[in-house]
C-alpha cells in the first residue's frame, strides 16, 4: 500500500510512443484531407490515415487508462501521486485554453486588422491594391477572390440551434454538478442519474451540430472553401465539436466505471478531471456563441 513517505513509479509501458504515432496520423490525415478538399483533388490516402489514427488514439486510451485504473485499484498511489494528476490535469487544461486562445487570436486578427487593412483602411490600408474593388465586412459574404473563394450565400442563425446548442451545454455543465455533489454524498444513484444525463445532452449537442453543419454546407455555401469566414468557423466550431466528443465518451465511461461500484465519496478524482474537463468545454462554446455566431 503506497503511502505519503512513497511514490508509485510505474513500469516501462509502450503506450506514449504509440499515442506520439496515433497524433502524427491524425494530423498528417486531417491535414491531407482539408488540403485535398481545398484543392478538389481525392484525399483518400488522408482519409485512411486519419481513421488509423483515430482507432489507434482510442485502442491507446483504452490501454492506458485501464492501467491506471487497476494501479489505483491496486493501492499503488499515494497522497503525492494524486497531486500529480491534478497538477498535470490543471496543465492540460491550461494547454486546450492555450490551443483555442490561438484560433480566437486568429479570428480577431483578421476581423480587427487584415480585413479592414484588404479594405483600405487603417495605416496599412495600401494592401486594398491587391483586390482594389474589395469592400470589408464581417461576416465576409464577398471574399477579395470570389472566384477562387466564394462567399456563403447566408450565414447560420444564432438565435436558432446555435442558441439551442449554447442551452444543452449551459444545463450539462449544471448537471454534471450535480453528480459530482451526490457522489461526494455517496448518493450512487442519483449520481448515475444526473452522470446519464449529461452524457445524453452531449450526445445531443453533437447530433444538433451535425445538422447545422449540413445545412451550412448544402444550403448556405458555408464551407471551408468559403474564404476566412468559413475556414475559422469551421475550425473553431469544429475543434471545439471534437472536444464535446471527447468528453462525452469520457464522461460515459466515468458512468460505467460508477456503475461498476469505482470511486468513493473520498477519492474519485477520475470524475473530477473528467468534470473540470467538461466545464472547460463549455466555457468555451459561450465564447464561440458570442464571437462566432452574434458578433
Amino acid at each position: 500500500m503506497a503511502n505519503h513517505q512513497t511514490y508509485y513509479v510505474p513500469a516501462q509501458s509502450k503506450w506514449p510512443i504509440i499515442a506520439s504515432i496515433a497524433l502524427l496520423l491524425l494530423v498528417f490525415g486531417g491535414g491531407s484531407m482539408i488540403n485535398g478538399d481545398s484543392a478538389g483533388a481525392g484525399s483518400g490516402l488522408g482519409r485512411w490515415l486519419f481513421f488509423a489514427g483515430a482507432l489507434m488514439t482510442a485502442w491507446m486510451m483504452f490501454g492506458w487508462f485501464s492501467n491506471v485504473v487497476k494501479e489505483s485499484h491496486e493501492g499503488l498511489y499515494s497522497p503525492q501521486m494524486d497531486r500529480s494528476f491534478r497538477m498535470g490535469m490543471g496543465w492540460f487544461i491550461f494547454s486546450e485554453v492555450m490551443f483555442f486562445a490561438a484560433f480566437f487570436g486568429a479570428l480577431f486578427y483578421v476581423r480587427t486588422f487584415a480585413g479592414p487593412w484588404l479594405g483600405g483602411e487603417g495605416d496599412k490600408g495600401l494592401a486594398n491594391m491587391l483586390w482594389p474593388d474589395f469592400t470589408y465586412q464581417w461576416p465576409l459574404m464577398v471574399n477579395p477572390d470570389p472566384k477562387t473563394f466564394p462567399g456563403p450565400s447566408e450565414v447560420i442563425s444564432a438565435w436558432q440551434l446555435p442558441l439551442i446548442n449554447t442551452l444543452l451545454l449551459i444545463s450539462s455543465s449544471v448537471t454534471v454538478t450535480f453528480a459530482h455533489h451526490a457522489l461526494r454524498k455517496d448518493k450512487r444513484g442519483a449520481t448515475k442519474a444526473w452522470l446519464g444525463l449529461t452524457v445524453a445532452l452531449g450526445t445531443v449537442f453533437l447530433v444538433l451540430q451535425a445538422l447545422e453543419y449540413q445545412h451550412a454546407y448544402h444550403d448556405l455555401g458555408l464551407t471551408l472553401n468559403s474564404g476566412i469566414y468559413g475556414a475559422t468557423f469551421f475550425m473553431l466550431t469544429g475543434f471545439h465539436g471534437a472536444h464535446v466528443t471527447m468528453g462525452t465518451l469520457i464522461l460515459a465511461i466515468m458512468l460505467i466505471r460508477i456503475a461498476k461500484g469505482h470511486f468513493t465519496p473520498q477519492q474519485h478524482f477520475g470524475f473530477e478531471a473528467a468534470s473540470w474537463y467538461w466545464h472547460f468545454v463549455d466555457v468555451v462554446w459561450v465564447g464561440l456563441f458570442i464571437f462566432v455566431y452574434i458578433f
